[in-house]
């Protein structure tokens, strides 16, 4: 699934193209997503302007010069795509925009787990349990410390819960913890002080290196242009079990928590 990281770079890289774009056609070639896309989707969308593209979590929101905004969610396999027009359609092609830029935006989704929906962002319940932003607003150790106070839960359920930090998952919570020098399962409110620290600034280098990086292109990800990411070469734990630490050599080991893989070194990890 595109995590921060990806979502993000797929963000940047689309908002030279379709920031002032108008939307000239829609093509719906398949509704059955997460949520059915909207009969209606081509009709409201056609001869709009996209006048902003943030993001929320892993959510995309491509705002419109009517005040409404398209929200759009990949899911577990979904990818966002700038083609050039007469481009023939791909398996799993869903969705196709295109802009009066000579360039069409398509949504390709094998799974169909993705989201596509038209609306008032104030209307979008999906975007009521998204947490704080990791990447431009970290919590700081103060933070950390009332965040985790009274939680018995291990500390890696805790950064992947989207109703705290919106957008980090499986890969990068291994990847932050371990920077910290943290095991996964330790209860969170049994961190210390220098450890929340740690956590801190691990989240924000973490986050920051996998964005510069364009993401990790773990098997087919890539983003708008095309273009894979580079952040999986700097993987310390992730998908890493036996192999060694790139730091002490130990074999990286790998447990199930709460039946996701979990990644660390048994020395540099406490």
């Amino acid at each position: 699934m595109p995590e921060l990281p990806e979502v993000e770079t797929i963000r940047r890289s689309l908002l030279p193209h379709v920031i002032g774009a108008r939307v000239t056609a829609v093509t719906v070639r398949e509704r059955r997503l997460r949520r059915p896309i909207a009969a209606n989707l081509e009709a409201r969308l056609r001869g709009r302007r996209f006048v902003a593209l943030e993001r929320r979590g892993k959510y995309l929101l491509f705002g419109l010069d009517d005040r409404r905004a398209l929200l759009v969610h990949l899911g577990m396999s979904g990818s966002l795509e700038l083609a050039p027009l007469g481009r023939a359609f791909a398996a799993h092609d869903h969705v196709a925009i295109t802009l009066d830029r000579a360039r069409v935006l398509v949504f390709n989704d094998p799974r169909r787990f993705g989201l596509l929906r038209l609306g008032r962002t104030a209307d979008f319940t999906e975007l009521d349990n998204v947490g704080r932003d990791p990447l431009t607003a970290a919590p700081t150790p103060d933070e950390w410390r009332t965040l985790v106070r009274g939680r018995r839960l291990p500390i890696k359920n805790l950064v992947m819960d989207q109703r705290v930090l919106g957008g980090v998952g499986n890969i990068y919570a291994n990847e932050m913890l371990f920077r910290a020098g943290i095991r996964p399962r330790r209860r969170a409110a049994g961190l210390h002080r220098p450890e929340l620290e740690r956590l801190s600034t691990a989240m924000r280098h973490v986050l920051e290196e996998a964005v510069d990086l364009g993401g990790s292109s773990i098997s087919d990800y890539r983003d708008a242009n095309g273009r894979p990411g580079f952040f999986q070469m700097r993987h310390a734990v992730y998908d890493r079990a036996g192999e060694p630490c790139r730091v002490c050599a130990a074999p990286i080991k790998r447990i199930v928590l709460s039946g996701r893989s979990s990644f660390y070194c048994p020395r540099c990890q406490r």
